[in-house]
Order: C-alpha cells, then structure tokens, then sequence
C-alpha cells in the first residue's frame, strides 16, 4: 500500500480545528476537522470517517488543500453547461427578431420558437430546444406575447352600427332596474 498524498507543512492541526469554528460553511468545516484529523496523526480511513466519505474523497481534499488552501475547500457553484450560442449567434438572433419574418420568405406573419430553432439549424447548424431559445430571448428582453387574432374582412363601420343599434341594458346598475316581483 503506497503512502497517502503528503498536506501542506504551513498549517497544522490545532489550526484547521480554529478555522472549523470560525467558518460558516459547514461543508468547509466538515473538511478541516476531517484533514485536522491526518495531521494528528491519524489515518485517512479515521479522517474519512469524521468527514463521512470515502478515501478517495478524502484524497480528493487533500488535493484541492494542497492546491488553494482552505479556500480549496469551500463549496464551489457547478459550471453547467457551456452556451451553445455565442455572441456573434445573439447578434444575429436580435436582427432577426427584430426585422421581423417576411411572409413570402419565412412562411409566417410573426416569429415562433419553433421557427427560430429552425432558422438557427439553417443559418449555424446549431441544434437548440425551443425552451433554451426561449430563455435566451427572455435574457435578451423579449416576452412571449400573443396578440388578440382579427378578422382579415372585419369592418369598423358595421361594429360601430352594431353597438349604436342596442341599447345598453346590461351596463345599467341593479339599483336602476326595475325589480320583478313573483
């Protein structure tokens, strides 16, 4: 069995115990006394043992210690996955959204998701889910807005005459009716 991965000299262990209490992460302080723990002297197996993991996550700590210090072992936010569309992808997004479709070219009078993926499969040959090119639009500023559909053949003139020619009983109060009695 080959020895374990030599800790740093410049701390010892009285002094990962007072920077446990110090800390408020609790997962850097789990991590301290687990390492406080082999510069006592004792073995890794007891030191994942106070730590509650494995040897090799103990390892795993020894590492990141040797590397950053105790800064090594404070929780870090997972990177994620990387963008797919760059800014050069946006820019060109933004002119497209905001030209608008040209009916006889794009098929349609207003932009849809579905649409905009296609186009980005056209145009870059990137391969986006309608609910990623949502959220980048919404990080860019734009809603989802439906506008209310019209008739193409709808005429001003015949609903004005539509509403002049009945009175507006359903607009008066209850207190102005006349009551019915039974």
């Amino acid at each position: 069995m080959r020895p374990g991965i030599e800790l740093r000299t410049d701390y010892d262990a009285s002094r990962l115990r007072a920077l446990a209490r110090t800390t408020r992460n609790a997962g850097q302080s789990r991590r301290l006394l687990a390492l406080a723990e082999i510069y006592d002297g004792g073995t890794r197996t007891k030191a994942a043992r106070v730590g509650g993991v494995g040897l090799q996550t103990v390892r795993d700590w020894v590492v990141r210690f040797n590397a950053h210090g105790p800064e090594g072992l404070v929780d870090g936010k997972a990177p994620g996955n990387v963008c797919k569309l760059s800014a050069h992808h946006r820019e060109a997004l933004l002119a497209l959204v905001e030209s608008g479709p040209i009916p006889a070219a794009h098929g349609g009078v207003r932009w849809r998701l579905k649409d905009l993926v296609h186009w980005l499969w056209g145009e870059f040959r990137i391969e986006v889910s309608q609910t990623t090119l949502g959220r980048e639009l919404r990080a860019l500023g734009y809603r989802k807005l439906s506008a209310r559909p019209r008739h193409h053949a709808k005429s001003e003139a015949a609903v004005a005459a539509f509403k002049k020619s009945f009175p507006r009983v359903w607009r008066r109060s209850r207190s102005t009716r006349p009551m019915v009695s039974r």
